[in-house]
């Protein structure tokens, strides 16, 4: 009988052994003030993520205007962004009087949509007798996939971060939306030079340019994802004294004895 009542006594102790250490290593849960300011960082960053998601899936991130020719009742514009482009036949009378161009793309006409074949078949596409360059497209286009896988990847860690109340998960978050932020301005940078390569490859139809609503999601998108993987690392830094006086003065306790 003594033999079963001495492993049971070392098994008691090795759990008991366990659980102190498992205690020791378990890092104090985030307290309210903590919570309340990831969630509040955390809502900025999903602003980003939704201004980017809108950029990304619109296709008015450029518009392609021809001038208004006498005696025309209608003018042809178009728009495209990283996927689709469209053509559209709008009436002059709807146009501002004081515009010498067609457009914006927003006014009402007959709309011809449709996707972009380099993502399939490899052609580049003919918008007024000019040439895309699809090496830029697809950079664009790829880039601003990958920036937002990257805020998903962010995304997951603040949520892990508050539901088991872990605090190191914010520096990977950090890091995850400062990059995405910066990849969605390289995307527009990329963007911008496949717009000027476009407009310079053929001159036989005169045309304005200028970029529309989606870039201007875009852009806030980058600087709000910034911002918000900058509050991240702020939240993720060891919180200083009260009294900045204590970190150089020691306690009286230690100079007493």
């Amino acid at each position: 009988m003594m033999w079963p009542n001495f492993f049971l006594q070392q098994e008691e102790e090795r759990a008991a052994g366990l659980r102190g250490r498992g205690g020791g290593k378990r890092r104090p849960a985030l307290t309210d003030a903590q919570e309340g300011k990831i969630k509040l960082a955390f809502f900025v960053a999903i602003v980003g993520v939704t201004l980017t998601v809108l950029a990304v899936g619109t296709e008015f991130w450029v518009e392609l205007n021809t001038y208004k020719q006498n005696h025309s009742a209608m003018c042809e514009a178009a728009h495209y962004g990283l996927w689709k482009f469209c053509y559209k036949r709008l009436w002059v009378e709807d146009v501002e009087v004081e515009r010498a161009t067609c457009g914006p793309a927003e006014l009402p006409g007959e709309a011809n949509c449709s996707y972009f074949k380099f993502f399939s078949t490899g052609e580049n596409a003919r918008i007024f007798q000019r040439t895309t360059k699809k090496e830029l497209n697809i950079t664009a286009a790829v880039i601003s996939l990958l920036s937002i896988t990257l805020m998903v990847m962010g995304s997951l860690c603040i949520t892990m971060a508050l539901s088991k109340g872990v605090e190191f998960l914010l520096k990977p978050a950090s890091c995850f939306f400062i990059i995405s932020g910066i990849m969605v301005l390289i995307s527009l940078e990329v963007f911008r030079h496949s717009v000027r390569w476009l407009v310079s490859s053929d001159q036989s139809v005169p045309l304005e340019y200028e970029y529309s609503w989606s870039v201007a999601c875009a852009v806030a998108a980058g600087a709000v994802l910034i911002f918000g993987g900058g509050c991240f690392i702020l939240l993720s830094l060891p919180e200083l004294p009260k009294k900045p006086c204590e970190c150089c003065v020691p306690s009286t306790t230690t100079s007493s004895a």
